[in-house]
């Protein structure tokens, strides 16, 4: 079962496992370099590794399910994404056979404890209270077929892998002048005058006659149709939904408590300002002066004077002061006090206390039922991933929505919606569990055929970093129908007077446009016409600012100094002539050429690594068995 990996798509452990994304479906998705062989049981070879069936099945398995997550709920992948898939998934497994033998080859080892290290850092193993958790360990292992050698052979081979890519990674340079070139296309701006024909500065014209209403309904039927409906039956599983459910012993709680206590009970703290001398007469000197009446600038410019130095320590714990003997002394003095000369190994201390945080104790009884909250909500997250596993073996198998059982803690909704997840008064379809599930299970409801077979499918994560999971099934769909032009009649006239309008001022940009291509100025061919030219303000390519259509950058930066353009926006057409180009000066911004060089690099070394990964697997001749390769696919 693949569900429980879901909430680990951003950790090592699902990068390890998962290839996200399958760039091509085409045909045949293994590269040219991995040749026919023989009978041999195993799919792969790879110089002296082997890649047997079981593994390239277990590749091909979790690619498959990530590609139709990915891809929509009802999208059944065909024969030939299946074979791109397969193909891909052996190309994948034949690359790290190849590194991996390179890694041995070379001779780069990876300790028992830097294997220990990585694993108990992967989050996928903690515990509620954190740390890592064997039996957490385990039941993810177990849950996904892994034993603990294979897993930590995994691991092993991965950390090898990176050392050796790391090195290979690190050589990479990005020469100045390639990244001025970046920088510079990057960061260029340019300047254009423009002239603007709004609609909302024209009169409207005369009304429509009924014969040009009709004609117009006829062309833009498409405008007056009824959106297209679907009634649908869906179930949500989400975390809130099993926590009534979730049972927290007391024992829980006081564990809790007592593992953050630290949390619900803080030490007092204090702010202070510390003079500091070598000399105990400097500091008595010192002491007599503050307690005398001096503020703190003035104590300060004596201490200077005197060889000494002063500082200000705010909201520090007694153990947080860096000699135990001023912490005591801190914690002695009252506030507003200037205290006696105190010694430690640090010298000789004058201080006064200026604030005073006091300590804080908020017992079990206070915070128990917020702990029970936190406890049952993690919990609950944990028992998701079970419940999940439950549901999507049942609908595997067949069950439909209405026959899954009534414990597992599933909310069920049906009804009629349009695209946008609204009933049809407009309202919103009511849809339980957090706001990002929405969208997604009304895409998948569009996307899906009236009796395809439900697929339970995780949600995008909420705000939170909560998770939940739906299933959706199509019972009907409404398609669009025309509506009558009796009844969309004054829509039409007022789309038709639209058009009308934008008509007019199409024609009037366009005879501008026209004159300045013919040779005159941009501010003369306006005059001609009574129209007003307007300086825009400076623009980069990917740096839009208000004052310049976004419709209007990228033909911008298509032009010459001199070239004029037209485009349409929402509220109109705007003629624009580019003035100047304004280059990018890398010494007036080296916060911005750093950053373009950190890009360039980390492309460059992305680069370097796949030619390597390929270069590497080349050198190998990896060989193929074509026909277990099928047998995966047609398996399926």
């Amino acid at each position: 079962m693949l569900t429980l990996f879901r909430r680990f798509l951003d950790t090592w452990l699902a990068k390890l496992f998962f290839v996200v994304l399958v760039a091509s479906f085409g045909l045949w998705g293994v590269a040219d370099v991995i040749r026919n062989y023989g009978n041999d049981a195993a799919v792969a070879v790879v110089g002296n590794k082997k890649i047997e069936l079981p593994e390239v099945q277990e590749a091909y398995k979790r690619q498959l399910d990530q590609v139709t997550k990915m891809f929509g709920t009802q999208i059944q992948p065909t024969i030939e994404i299946k074979r791109s898939i397969a193909g891909q998934a052996v190309e994948q497994l034949v690359t790290t056979a190849a590194i991996q033998n390179e890694v041995a080859s070379l001779g780069l080892a990876v300790t028992d404890e830097a294997v220990r290290h990585t694993v108990f850092d992967m989050a996928a193993f903690r515990g509620p209270k954190g740390a890592f958790d064997r039996d957490q360990f385990n039941n993810v292992l177990r849950t996904n077929g892994y034993t603990e050698k294979r897993f930590l052979d995994l691991v092993r081979a991965d950390l090898g892998q990176r050392q050796l890519l790391l090195a290979v990674r690190a050589g990479t340079m990005a020469p100045d002048t390639l990244v001025k070139q970046v920088y510079g296309f990057q960061r260029e701006r340019r300047v254009a005058d423009a002239v603007e024909f709004p609609f909302g500065t024209v009169t409207d014209p005369a009304p429509p006659t009924q014969a040009q209403l009709e004609r117009f309904y006829d062309n833009n039927k498409t405008r007056y149709a009824t959106v297209e409906y679907r009634r649908i039956k869906a179930v949500i599983l989400s975390p809130d939904r099993l926590i009534p459910d979730i049972d927290v012993p007391a024992s829980d709680i006081a564990a809790y408590y007592a593992q953050h206590k630290a949390e619900y009970n803080t030490a007092e703290k204090r702010s202070v300002q510390v003079l500091n001398s070598q000399d105990e007469a400097v500091a008595i000197k010192l002491a007599a002066a503050w307690n005398g009446g001096a503020d703190w600038t003035a104590i300060q410019k004596q201490a200077t004077e005197d060889g000494a130095s002063g500082v200000e320590l705010n909201d520090s714990a007694q153990i947080e002061f860096p000699a135990p003997e001023l912490g005591a002394a801190v914690f002695a003095t009252s506030k507003d006090q200037v205290s006696a000369p105190v010694k430690s190994a640090l010298g000789w201390h004058v201080l006064k206390v200026t604030a005073i945080v006091p300590a804080t104790a908020r017992p079990l009884a206070e915070v128990s039922a917020e702990i029970k909250g936190r406890i049952a909500a993690e919990k609950a997250t944990d028992l998701l991933y079970t419940r999940a596993n439950k549901i999507e073996d049942a609908l595997n198998a067949g069950t439909t929505l209405d026959d899954l059982p009534g414990d597992l803690g599933l909310a069920a909704v049906s009804g009629t919606m349009d695209a946008q997840g609204n009933k049809a008064d407009g309202t919103p379809a009511p849809i339980p569990g957090p706001a990002e599930l929405r969208p997604a299970l009304v895409q998948a409801a569009f996307q899906a055929k009236k009796g395809d077979a439900p697929h339970f499918v995780q949600a995008p994560n909420a705000a939170d970093g909560s998770q939940s999971f739906y299933a959706v099934a199509v019972e009907d769909i409404v398609p669009p129908t025309t509506k009558p032009l009796a009844e969309v009649v004054d829509q039409v006239r007022t789309d038709w007077t639209h058009d009308a309008v934008r008509h007019s001022q199409e024609e009037a940009a366009a005879k501008l446009l026209a004159a300045v291509k013919a040779g005159q100025t941009l501010a003369a061919a306006a005059a001609a016409e009574n129209l007003q030219v307007k300086a825009l303000p400076a623009v980069g390519r990917a740096s839009p600012v208000d004052g310049v259509p976004s419709q209007l950058i990228a033909p911008l930066f298509g032009l010459k100094v001199g070239e004029p353009t037209m485009v349409e926006t929402p509220d109109g057409f705007t003629v624009a002539v580019l003035d100047r180009i304004e280059g990018a000066d890398p010494a007036a911004d080296p916060i911005g050429f750093g950053q373009t060089r950190d890009q360039l690099l980390k492309s460059m070394s992305d680069d370097i690594e796949a030619v390597f990964g390929t270069a590497v697997r080349d050198r190998a001749k990896p060989t193929v068995n074509r026909t277990q390769l099928e047998s995966i696919v047609q398996a399926e």
